[in-house]
């Protein structure tokens, strides 16, 4: 996506909780927190990619809808005898502190209290789960600094983006990507990002179309999620007509964008990353199985431009 800004961040974990601090409230789906003690704590900001990893292996990525500034106390901890910050807790060793700067071992340490800037991401409209996919290793080669120990480090979008691309697992970065168009161009309306919806929203849908997946037809009621056809994550609001009854696995590459509906003949289309799994690919070309409202209709559409962005039939 051309000169898109992108960040490796490390999610809360005991690397991250346990140094010089007491660590921070992070939900890699949704939100991501730091503070001004952190080195290049100004950089992220809205409308930038996002990949979380938790050293060992990537866990997803997004784009930021907002930084949320605030103001906060923290106890900060540092090693009785030099004074620096470069400390570590251990789990298996007495005594449970090492400092990595004059080598020190000690069970407490010295703490302060610090006013510091806080900052937490909001960006669970475009979260994209790529657990696993890629390792520890060769998200440090991605970096713009691959040998940077820093928790927030540039990363190269473009070789990220080549690289989740190589992964034999069908993925795809689309709906992050329609978040990072939508967040750019000002609209609120549309990244679509589709829930598995319960209670009344998925009583009415079953109320109103039975047993039955939208793409593949009669199933037992407990194999079938409500799917919101637009974003639940960004609105927050059941749209009436805004919604359809999909099996579990297809709700997911809906979600995705690996299937997604022609918006000229609302027939399926089936993405060619799926054309080894015949499963799905037997999906190809067939008709929706309920009669489409014209609401759900223009949802489908919006789904299709954002996940088939360069197709014919995208605006």
């Amino acid at each position: 996506m051309g000169d898109t800004t992108a960040w490796l961040m490390l999610a809360a974990g005991a690397d991250r909780a346990r140094a010089s601090n007491d660590g921070y409230d992070d939900d890699p789906s949704s939100h991501y927190s730091w503070d001004s003690t952190v080195p290049n704590h100004a950089g992220p900001d809205k409308g930038h990619v996002i990949v979380l990893w938790d050293k060992k292996y990537l866990l997803g990525a997004s784009v930021i809808e907002e930084v949320e500034p605030g103001r906060a106390s923290k106890d900060m901890h540092s090693c009785p005898q030099c004074g620096k910050a470069r400390i570590e807790f251990r789990t298996t060793l007495l005594p449970r502190i090492k400092c990595y700067s004059c080598g020190h071992e000690f069970d407490q340490p010295s703490t302060r209290t610090e006013i510091v800037d806080t900052f937490r991401t909001r960006h669970g409209a475009g979260w994209v789960d790529l657990a696993g996919r890629l390792t520890g290793a060769q998200l440090r080669e991605l970096c713009v600094s691959p040998k940077s120990q820093l928790s927030l480090r540039p990363l190269d979008y473009d070789r990220f983006r080549a690289a989740i691309d190589e992964v034999p697992t069908p993925t795809t970065l689309a709906p992050l990507e329609a978040a990072v168009r939508y967040v750019e161009s000002g609209h609120r309306e549309a990244y679509v990002r589709v829930r598995r919806g319960q209670g009344p929203f998925r009583s009415a849908l079953l109320a109103k179309y039975g047993d039955e997946c939208a793409f593949t037809g009669r199933m037992p009621v407990d194999a079938l999620e409500a799917a919101h056809l637009y974003s639940y994550a960004a609105t927050g609001t059941h749209h009436d007509d805004g919604g359809l009854l999909m099996r579990r696995d297809v709700h997911r590459l809906f979600d995705l964008g690996f299937l997604a509906v022609h918006p000229d003949t609302f027939h399926i289309d089936v993405h060619p990353d799926l054309s080894s799994y015949e499963e799905y690919t037997r999906l190809h070309d067939k008709p929706l199985r309920p009669r489409l409202t014209a609401a759900q209709r223009e949802w489908l559409r919006k789904h299709w431009e954002q996940m088939r962005p360069t197709s014919p039939g995208a605006a």
